[in-house]
């Protein structure tokens, strides 16, 4: 049996709120990342189509909005979403603090 345990206040942030947590887990297929945004913060517009892995973002807290293939989809704590792999996105966080789990596998 193999079990790790991190937590993810102890991951250093990559460009001011996220902590990507597949390394410290020794994650071999799943990514895990909790984003924690600042007001105003926007993260970078990506997609995953040569990884061929598809994400679900979930918003724990606060208000949000990912934009999606230019779809501007506002999201609500508590609300889940689930972008395949080609999909261009991007979170752009509203006027409050809001934290996200971000999950994604081939």
């Amino acid at each position: 049996m193999s079990v790790d345990k991190v937590n993810y206040h102890d991951v250093d942030q990559v460009g001011n709120a996220m902590h990507f947590l597949r390394e410290p887990l020794s994650c071999e297929q799943l990514g895990l990342t909790v984003v924690e945004c600042e007001p105003g913060w926007t993260g970078k517009e990506h997609d995953h189509s040569e990884q061929g892995e598809e994400e679900v973002y979930l918003l724990l807290d606060g208000s949000a909005t990912v934009v999606a293939d230019g779809e501007e989809i506002s999201l609500e704590a508590g609300d889940a979403l689930r972008l395949s792999p080609d999909t261009t996105r991007q979170i752009r966080n509203g006027d409050t603090e809001s934290t996200f789990v971000l999950a994604g596998a081939p």
